[in-house]
């Protein structure tokens, strides 16, 4: 069931007029089914490896608390399994041709393994999710809760069950265990977040991968033409990505549960280093919290820091993907990152002189940068990928080539047009437009969400592609 179909706003309008008749606890268990039935409707066997996980993560909690002196060993057992599960599921495949391949490559008669394992939508994120609230429980700094359905819930929570955000146990669990309202205000924020959504997925993601699938399945032999389809996958996956957890906050936000922000206007970021602290930050955080400081984060000096990067960023590549395009998408943001921390030990990198056109020039760098990494990202095939970074723009392509990138830029960027007014929207808003529009009476308050809605509905009907696809998120 997708997010931008039918059958989902059907879906939520029925748990939604059934959900506020009932108390808190019995809120809980209609959302607990209907998560169970969201997630288990397409494939019902995986909803036994969602099962497993909580159960799994839900005692070991439990038992660290109760026993305290064999603390370790729970967490050893629901990591094992968390990730067993995972590595099975995501990468086998992976590992088992790599392996055959270095065999065969050593002189071994190593045969082919055809077992193939059909990946569960959402696996990496739910394990994430459930993982960090045994180990929270571990360090202390969450109580697990007694009451196995409400961490099932918190576990499989539908609106971010299959592409994040991957919430905290302190912020999520906390509001499911807690008493919710709604209001006018609350359900028409909610209402608009919904539209946004599906103008972000139907109107910018879906016509930004039209023109990116053309460009790099037919022209991108030549140097600007590649580069715009780069382009326009650098939209497509922003829009797509951020449709998604806009779609998910605002179903939310009608159950009265508010899910974090999984992103801060990344390409407005004028360092690598902040574009992370800005795009899909609730993986960020948890590779920041789980992996980067474990390992031991700044502390032993700046080599030890930049290894500590490029682990975490190699390991975040992976969790996107069991492709080595992925890894080495992550290897080159650990590159990219960890050149940031040299320039700034050298003293190279201030931000003192983050003003004018240095600052420009910073942000257009960090841009170019993001993007050159969205070809290994997009890019599974080596043989075109390496193709492609050869290509030289200044041998081979015409003035018609030139004329045709700039082109796709420009028609990719009249439909990317919100994701650059959105910083600018956003800071009106918080400095002035709350208040303002919090000063005008029900009714006006009122006609100005019906209207930006109206407006949002009519631009969907109009611009939206009339061919639209998965979230890309829902691989991972």
């Amino acid at each position: 069931m997708i997010f931008h179909s039918l059958g989902y706003i059907g879906f939520l309008a029925i748990v939604f007029a059934i959900y506020w008749s009932l108390g808190t606890r019995a809120q809980n268990r209609l959302l607990l089914l209907a998560s169970w039935f969201f997630y288990g409707a397409a494939h019902p066997v995986y909803l036994s490896l969602l099962l497993a996980v909580t159960l799994t993560d839900y005692s070991s909690a439990r038992l660290i608390v109760l026993k305290p002196h064999r603390k370790r060993l729970f967490l050893i057992v629901s990591l094992l399994v968390d990730f067993g599960l995972l590595c099975v599921f995501k990468y086998f495949g992976f590992f088992s041709d790599n392996v055959v391949a270095l065999l065969r490559t050593l002189g071994w008669n190593a045969g082919e393994l055809t077992f193939q394992i059909l990946l569960p939508v959402g696996i990496s994120f739910y394990v994430f999710q459930s993982s960090a609230y045994v180990i929270d429980t571990y360090r202390g700094r969450v109580q697990p809760t007694n009451d196995f359905l409400d961490y099932a819930l918190f576990v499989s929570f539908f609106p971010q069950l299959v592409a994040g955000p991957i919430e905290r146990a302190s912020h999520l669990l906390g509001i499911l265990q807690s008493p919710r309202r709604i209001d006018a205000a609350r359900f028409q924020g909610a209402f608009l977040l919904l539209l946004w959504g599906f103008f972000l997925k139907l109107v910018v993601a879906d016509n930004a991968a039209a023109i990116c699938n053309r460009l790099f399945s037919i022209e991108a032999t030549q140097f600007p033409l590649l580069w715009a389809g780069v382009f326009a996958f650098g939209v497509q996956i922003y829009a797509d990505f951020w449709a998604y957890s806009t779609i998910a906050r605002g179903s939310a936000r009608l159950l009265g549960i508010d899910l974090v922000h999984n992103f801060d206007h990344p390409y407005s970021a004028t360092s690598p280093a902040e574009f992370w602290r800005r795009w899909h930050i609730s993986l960020s955080t948890w590779f920041r919290d789980y992996v980067y400081i474990p390992l031991g984060g700044s502390r032993g000096g700046i080599a030890m820091e930049c290894r500590n990067l490029l682990a975490t960023f190699a390991l975040s590549g992976l969790w996107h993907g069991a492709s080595w395009n992925f890894i080495i998408w992550g290897i080159y943001h650990g590159i990219l990152v960890s050149g940031q921390r040299l320039l700034e030990n050298r003293g190279w990198w201030k931000n003192r002189s983050m003003n004018g056109w240095i600052r420009m020039g910073k942000w257009l760098a960090t841009f170019v940068l993001i993007h050159i990494g969205w070809l290994f990202f997009r890019e599974h095939n080596s043989d075109y990928l390496w193709r492609y970074l050869r290509l030289d723009p200044f041998d081979g392509p015409t003035l018609l080539h030139w004329q045709g990138g700039l082109q796709e830029v420009l028609v990719v960027g009249v439909y990317a047009l919100p994701l650059w007014l959105a910083p600018v929207a956003q800071s009106w808003w918080e400095r002035s437009g709350q208040w303002r529009i919090g000063q005008l009476p029900g009714i006006g308050q009122f006609s100005l969400t019906l209207a930006a809605a109206l407006g949002l509905f009519v631009l969907i009907l109009i611009l939206g592609n009339d061919v639209s696809s998965d979230f890309i998120y829902f691989q991972f």
